[in-house]
């Protein structure tokens, strides 16, 4: 997957001389508070560093003053950077004049604001419309892909009325559709739902997912929310005070907190949402036409759910012995574990999580864990998923 965008030590600082008098000791590590009480510079970023592959969605959060959002306007330029260099399909942003720079933005990027910024004087339809305006396309081919962006995000019927006819969750759609329209490489999208009530906000968040199933942009997604960076994020970068705390995946910044604060952060996330299948399930399995019952059951005792799957040459799961039917067959003549298979069994997909393994459960017998070819890569107990969730 190739690089999109990189950030590599951008440093933000707001003051009449932030290099000569800041800069330095934002370098020795002095906090954001001392360098305000002393020189009245205000540090905004610190030293961030980050890169985010082609197609992902990479969520950048903290509380208020943590510098989120300053760091997303850096990425465009509507911040300039105190120190660093970020790069987007390897050409340096901050080294592009303003003509390189009207083109970056008109042909690799687009935004999309908390507050809607829509023309309230304006239809729908233009407004959807306004970037191809801003790059000189003609009315018609404007107004055509405009329509076809407005189908996608839901609002083919309403490109004659006016946003203030419109909810605020379609008026975001509208936004949405104003930054698709021009057919960006990146959505920048500055805390896009925070404005909209708590339904409408979980919504438009499913909306976004599935829409990026399909188009696959590469999406940096500002949020103070952390249920909305678990959510909709790839990756999570957590900030404080300008600096970044930690680079992860939900799973690990949950699981593996870098220090005390993330600790806090994430100590109300609900793990059931966020931890996999594949963290907490046993890789251990039987193959056909090589263990034998008496070998099988040996292997069964050891297990704490007292039984495996066993797996064909393909290595896919056919059936489930347990520790009971093992013993039923000793002495029965039996030899091949094929005879004595529970071939009718559940099956989860390593990716999916301990939630959705867990309303997958009808007893105590572990569900066979497969990846996206069939393929069993282990298998996962009640207690497992009930452990993992504590």
């Amino acid at each position: 997957m190739s690089e999109k965008v990189r950030v590599d030590n951008v440093t933000s600082i707001f003051g009449p001389s932030p290099k000569k008098k800041a800069l330095p000791l934002v370098r020795e590590g002095v906090s954001k508070d001392d360098i305000l009480r002393r020189t009245g510079h205000v540090v905004a970023l610190a030293d961030v560093s980050f890169s985010v592959p082609e197609g992902e969605v990479f969520v950048i959060m903290g509380l208020s003053g943590s510098g989120k959002s300053t760091l997303v306007r850096c990425i465009n330029r509507l911040i300039e950077p105190t120190t660093g260099k970020i790069s987007i399909d390897g050409q340096d942003v901050l080294a592009a004049d303003r003509d390189q720079l009207r083109r970056i933005r008109r042909t690799k990027m687009a935004m999309v604001f908390q507050h809607f910024a829509l023309f309230s004087h304006k239809t729908v339809l233009y407004n959807a419309a306004f970037g191809l305006k801003a790059k000189g396309v003609n009315r018609k081919e404007r107004q055509a892909r405009a329509r076809d962006t407005l189908r996608i995000v839901g609002l083919e019927e309403w490109g004659d009325r006016y946003p203030g006819s419109l909810s605020g969750g379609m008026q975001q759609r509208v936004g949405l559709a104003r930054a698709l329209t021009t057919d960006p490489d990146i959505l920048l999208m500055d805390e896009p739902f925070s404005a909209l009530d708590p339904l409408i906000r979980r919504q438009m968040q499913d909306d976004l997912l599935k829409l990026q199933e399909s188009i696959q942009k590469t999406v940096v997604f500002v949020t103070h929310d952390l249920d909305e960076a678990v959510k909709m994020g790839n990756r999570i970068a957590i900030m404080r005070d300008g600096r970044l705390i930690q680079v992860g995946t939900p799973e690990e910044i949950v699981t593996h907190p870098v220090d005390d604060y993330v600790e806090q952060f994430v100590q109300d996330v609900n793990r059931g949402h966020v931890i996999s299948v594949g963290s907490v399930m046993r890789a251990d399995n039987l193959v056909l036409g090589r263990d034998t019952v008496e070998i099988a059951r040996k292997r069964v005792e050891g297990t704490t759910s007292k039984s495996l799957y066993a797996v064909n040459d393909e290595g896919k799961p056919v059936g489930l012995v347990t520790l009971d039917i093992l013993d039923q067959a000793r002495g029965s003549g039996i030899d091949s574990v094929a005879e004595i298979l529970q071939t009718n069994f559940p099956k989860v997909h390593v990716n999916a999580s301990l939630r959705e393994a867990y309303s997958m459960f009808s007893g105590m017998l572990p569900l066979a864990v497969v990846d996206d070819e069939g393929i069993l890569v282990g298998q996962i107990s009640p207690l497992k998923v009930i452990k993992g969730l504590q």
